[in-house]
């Protein structure tokens, strides 16, 4: 980019970062989430690092935190209420302390880690071991006088326990449980009103009230990180020591009756504060609140005040976060890709941006619809969403940042891939994202050529992988098609081990692996069988549906239109979709291709019958059983699976480190069971 577009970046970065800061600090009107604020404050942070001839004394990279509300009573800290570098890798956190190692030669410091919690930073203030103020952060220097809302937390002591010190001033975190968060919103809901984004929203609203009994409705709760204060003796005579430990001032917030965060560890080296880190990303899920790090400190507080500051914030304090499941890039470009069934498909391109800890370079825009709800356009700034083993997405632009250069997106005339001619159809809502199934069905872009490259090589790529061949990958089977071994998927069943030798880097051991692995997966079940022809709106249950109901192949084969949409889950688009394929010829014979070159496609009827009528959805990573195994004894025992959490969803499977399904099944009250409860509930 041109210097001159860097500073009109940095400057859309300023006004934007500002707007929002305003927004969430002073009026109370959050319109992002903190991942996206930090995200766009991170981009911002590293144009000025990279190019600081633009750098500004009133960049929002320079300040701790927004302006006090004009509503509430100013108060003055009488110490600042700093911010915190943040570290988003155990890299960063290396080059920390090789920074502090610098500035402190001769010390040997250790760390105490403790959890950054997602809430409201506030400030409490006790004289002679009565609750005298509490105040949030504001800009750092003043905040708000919240003393009344901080009253109704009931966390919150206030009278402190004897002995107690004259003077006492406490920072800590104002949070709102998760559970308690998804009774809120069911009441807001219920009453018509908006619902809140996150616990970190409510719990700042919340305490912002005017009225505290408003306040006192929403259940907040208090953490207590640190000790800005104490002074002197109180009415118990107790004599004040200098801490000389952070982790002491723990050990003393415990002791006047504050809650702190259950996990927390001194740690001698960053080799043990890494271990930490891992064991509260194993234990985050299950947190009743939620947080977004880890908090590591050197624990020695002679060498944190010899440290010093940087900015705002304390040199030797660090604040690990976790990858967020939000960020901002930039839009790149927009392609077309084709489907097996023939169907464009626009992708978004954009630079490589940390997500949910993966390296996210493009995502799915799903379709035309999709594109004209977002707005989305060539050059836009957009966030870009992926929670634990969800696809990328793009769920919303950021408009405001926009410079006029931006290019809307339209659908090519012809496929991209063979030129052929393009058809508007009905695609059903099963193919579409959450966000867009209640439109029930959308206009898709199809290629309509039968032997168009891409819809040949997807299907081929499709039908090895539901025949579980894990031998052939895409490159192998690109080759076979190159080197004319094959012309489509019926071809590989009559393979033998010379025709593959005499490839190029194509060893006997290889063409051993993979004409045995072939002969080894020749038979397969009918629901398998019709998810692998790749028959449009024929997913894996609605495959399944069609073999239970029909039982054989030639059943199916000879089907009316009506047997078919007696089934159900099944609709008129679904319908035609397979009646018209099995009406069409040049299907039969390649049908008839692959019977004739041994596959063997066996009848299938539900078994037992024990998860009849069930639903099924998977999460995480299971111990002893593999998801297409667990999905099998599902089918057997005549349960369904499914690949998102819905109402109609009886069950949810939770593995190791669960995704946002988990998120989902707690919110719409779906039963979740262990893989151990699973096996015991179909064993009975």
């Amino acid at each position: 980019m041109e210097k001159s577009e860097i500073k009109k970046r940095i400057e859309k970065l300023r006004e934007e970062i500002e707007d929002l800061r305003y927004r969430y600090h002073v009026l109370n009107d959050p319109s992002v989430t903190d991942e996206v604020y930090s995200s766009l404050t991170r981009e911002l942070r590293d144009l000025e690092e990279k190019y600081p001839e633009f750098q500004s004394p009133y960049s929002p990279t320079a300040r701790v935190g927004g302006k006090a509300l004009a509503k509430f009573k100013k108060l003055k800290h009488a110490v600042p209420m700093l911010s915190l570098n943040d570290a988003f890798s155990k890299d960063e956190l290396l080059a920390w302390e090789k920074r502090l190692a610098k500035i402190l030669p001769s010390a040997k410091p250790t760390y105490y880690a403790e959890l950054k919690f997602d809430g409201l930073a506030v400030t409490l203030l006790y004289k002679d071991g009565f609750f005298e103020s509490g105040a949030t952060r504001g800009d750092g220097m003043i905040g708000e006088d919240i003393t009344e809302n901080v009253k109704t937390i009931h966390s919150v002591p206030l009278v402190l326990r004897p002995p107690f010190p004259k003077l006492l001033e406490v920072r800590g975190e104002v949070l709102l449980a998760k559970k308690t968060l998804a009774e809120i919103n069911k009441k807001q809901k219920k009453l018509g009103l908006p619902e809140f984004a996150n616990t970190r929203n409510a719990a700042a609203g919340s305490v912002r009230q005017l009225d505290p009994k408003l306040t006192a409705k929403r259940r907040l709760d208090f953490f207590a990180y640190d000790i800005a204060q104490i002074k002197g003796s109180g009415t118990f005579k107790l004599k004040v020591p200098d801490p000389l430990f952070h982790s002491e001032k723990h050990e003393w917030l415990k002791k006047f009756r504050f809650k702190v965060g259950e996990l927390e560890k001194k740690c001698k080296n960053l080799e043990e504060v890494f271990a930490f880190i891992d064991l509260v990303l194993k234990k985050r899920e299950g947190l009743p609140f939620n947080i977004d790090g880890v908090v590591v400190s050197v624990d020695e507080l002679s060498f944190l005040e010899r440290a010093g500051v940087v900015g705002k914030a304390p040199r030797g304090i660090a604040a690990f976060k976790y990858p967020p499941e939000k960020a901002t890039t930039i839009v790149r470009d927009i392609f077309v890709n084709v489907g097996r069934t023939g169907v464009l498909t626009p992708v978004a391109v954009f630079r490589p941006t940390l997500v949910a800890g993966s390296m996210i370079s493009k995502a799915t825009l799903h379709n035309m619809d999709q594109i004209k709800r977002l707005d989305i356009r060539i050059g836009d700034t957009v966030v870009i969403q992926k929670a634990g083993d969800v696809i990328p997405e793009v769920v919303e632009v950021i408009k405001r940042l926009r410079t006029g250069k931006e290019r809307k997106f339209h659908m090519p005339a012809k496929c991209p891939v063979c030129g052929g001619k393009i058809e508007q159809k009905i695609s059903s809502a099963g193919m579409l994202t959450a966000r867009a199934r209640s439109q029930k069905t959308s206009i898709a872009y199809y290629c309509t050529n039968p032997k168009c490259l891409a819809k040949n090589r997807r299907g081929l790529h499709h039908f090895v992988n539901v025949f579980d061949i894990y031998t052939l990958g895409p490159k192998i089977l690109d080759r076979f098609q190159e080197e004319g071994l094959i012309s489509d998927a019926a071809d590989l069943f009559v393979l033998k081990k010379e025709d593959i030798t005499i490839l190029p880097r194509f060893g006997e051991k290889s063409a051993e692996n993979i004409t045995a692995s072939i002969e080894a997966h020749k038979k397969i079940s009918l629901g398998k069988f019709l998810y692998a022809l790749g028959i449009l709106h024929v997913g894996e249950e609605t495959a399944r549906d069609l073999a239970v109901n029909f039982g054989t192949l030639e059943n199916i084969i000879k089907a009316r239109k009506e047997e078919i949409e007696k089934i159900e889950n099944i609709g008129p688009v679904v319908r035609e979709s397979v009646y018209e394929y099995f009406e069409n010829k040049e299907n039969l014979h390649f049908i008839k291709k692959l019977q004739k070159n041994g596959v063997i496609v066996t009848g299938e009827k539900a078994k037992g019958g024990k998860l009849r009528g069930l639903t099924f959805v998977i999460t995480g990573t299971l111990e002893k059983l593999s998801r297409d195994e667990v999905k099998e004894r599902i089918r057997v025992a005549g349960g369904k699976t499914g690949s998102a959490v819905g109402k109609n969803t009886d069950y949810l499977i939770a593995g190791a480190n669960p995704g946002s399904k988990f998120d989902e099944a707690k919110k719409l009250g779906t039963k979740v069971l262990s893989e151990k409860e699973f096996l015991a509930l179909i064993s009975h």
